[in-house]
């Protein structure tokens, strides 16, 4: 696939492409010449009913002649949702949407866990007490997909509003991820998130002690790609080293990480898994971003042996909460001003920077994680929203209609620069913005002025396809991914050792693969 930035052209469907030079670091992520971003001509412009000022240059929400927003007026839409901070700050401008249409959206936030099987529940019985579901590509869509319906079937009907930009403007490979199963035949959800796991640091901590670290170990201790994990590794045990002799008063540990049993353990050690060449499966079949047959377990490789090792060598050494830690705690520590780094999703950003809620407002850098034996792998945890096809029809189409507007450029403009929660847009046209290319240059006051961009040098780094991490979408994921977690968790608490822990995962898989020995 090749990469670059494509950007909408009035007045007909013209591409042009947009080179972002943020410090060189994008290195042309956003260029898809084979792919065109459309809006349906001949249709009134919706976008003003719900926005107080219109973004000049951002694909608009439109309508066909004589639509009438508030047909369904008094429908009530559940929507269950996993508590990031994206849902965070579209929960807090519902409001809008339902001003202009009528339809009342409850909107439930919870975690992952709970999402997952409150979605199970709803879907095995064929309730449809969610019309609306937060589908998480690997241990949602994978499982349900038969059960949420093929979103061609509005976006293609001619009397209904279509997808601002066309799906041109989602950025590709997520859409990949998010939207689809298999192939391209069913359009499953909308992107609506772009959750990535990037190396949070103290610049302030890296920047004053730098030459101290360089006379001892004669190298640039500064987070970015030439960065390795073993060079992390000595670069926490040394901010370990000097924090506890009073050298370093800054912070009270040099890493910390989300090793708690559960999905945030899984996530953390795929970054160093990954990055050194293993995986959890052998696929066949098997494209980016695409779901595949799963052939058998891949744990027992030299390269999974070594990460797995090296995992339980370096969770030693961060600090002691990082096994009782998930994302939300380990993003509370780093606020808290208590670690130098973290690897940790993007989305916290806002929270770093909010001085109410922060020890390190204006103290916080990103950068790409580590690299490891055979590269870089950044977990991409971005998720879409699906309609659930149990649900009556009014109900669908009502649904339909909040898709187009939480997914739209502008809506995502709008949470791009909320302060309660926020999140990153997954739409190209929204980074083509012109202020919002200057909102990405390094150092400059407009750099901070929105905090949910600062770590976006970093993402675009990790979104390229050869950066990024896609765990297996198969239907097996959720038990897969239950004893992953829960035999790491063992060695961690030194119930059982490396090795021992690399052959019960792959026993155990083979076995939920029901694949023999």
């Amino acid at each position: 696939m090749r990469r670059g930035f494509w950007v909408k052209s009035y007045p007909f469907i013209v591409i042009a492409i947009v080179s972002l030079l943020v410090g060189g670091a994008i290195n042309g992520f956003f260029l898809y010449n084979d792919v065109k971003i459309k809006d349906k001509p001949n249709k009134k412009l919706a976008t003003p009913l719900f926005f107080e000022k219109e973004v000049k240059d951002l694909p608009e929400i439109q309508e066909p002649e004589g639509f009438d927003w508030r047909q369904f007026d008094g429908v009530t839409i559940n929507m269950i949702t996993e508590n990031t901070p994206p849902s965070i700050a579209l929960a807090a401008n519902i409001w809008r949407f339902e001003a202009v249409t009528g339809i009342k959206i409850n909107m439930e936030l919870d975690n992952l866990g709970t999402v997952i099987d409150k979605t199970g529940l709803d879907m095995n019985a064929a309730a449809a007490k969610y019309q609306i579901i937060y589908a998480d590509p690997y241990q949602i869509l994978p499982q349900y997909d038969k059960g949420f319906v093929d979103l061609h079937k509005f976006n293609d009907d001619p009397k209904l509003p279509h997808v601002p930009g066309g799906l041109g403007d989602f950025i590709q490979n997520q859409l990949n991820v998010v939207s689809y199963m298999g192939n391209k035949d069913k359009l499953l959800t909308l992107p609506y998130d772009a959750s990535t796991m990037l190396l949070a640091y103290r610049k302030d901590v890296f920047e004053k002690y730098k030459d101290s670290f360089m006379a001892e170990h004669g190298y640039d201790w500064t987070p970015g790609p030439n960065l390795s994990w073993d060079q992390y590794y000595e670069i926490g045990k040394w901010i370990n080293e000097k924090a506890a002799n009073g050298t370093i008063t800054e912070v009270k540990y040099g890493i910390g990480h989300q090793a708690k049993r559960g999905d945030s353990l899984m996530n953390d050690f795929s970054n160093i898994l990954a990055a050194n060449g293993g995986d959890y499966v052998e696929m066949s079949n098997i494209e980016q971003g695409k779901s595949a047959t799963a052939a058998a377990s891949a744990m027992k490789s030299d390269a999974v042996l070594q990460s797995v090792r090296f995992y339980r060598k370096l969770i030693k050494i961060a600090a002691p909460e990082s096994i009782s830690w998930d994302w939300t705690q380990l993003a509370d520590a780093f606020a808290n001003g208590d670690l130098a780094m973290a690897p940790e999703w993007h989305d916290f950003s806002a929270l770093f920077e909010d001085k109410t809620k922060s020890n390190v407002s204006g103290k916080v850098g990103w950068a790409i994680l580590p690299k490891g034996k055979k590269g870089y792998a950044n977990s991409f945890g971005g998720t879409g929203l699906a309609i659930n096809k149990y649900a009556s029809e009014k109900e669908q189409k009502a649904a339909w209609l909040f898709l187009i507007w939480a997914t739209a450029p502008q809506t995502q403009y709008m949470l791009l620069q909320s302060t309660t929660g926020g999140s990153t847009p997954t739409r190209y046209s929204v980074y083509a913005l012109p202020d919002i290319q200057k909102d990405l240059q390094d150092g400059t006051p407009d750099s901070k002025k929105l905090p949910n961009l600062l770590p976006m040098k970093a993402a675009f780094e990790a979104w390229k396809d050869e950066n990024t991490y896609v765990r297996p979408k198969i239907p097996q994921w959720q038990q897969a991914n239950m004893l992953i977690f829960t035999e790491l968790s063992k060695m961690l608490l030194n119930k059982q050792t490396p090795e021992e822990t690399v052959r019960s995962i792959a026993r155990k898989s083979n076995e939920a693969l029901g694949k023999k020995e």
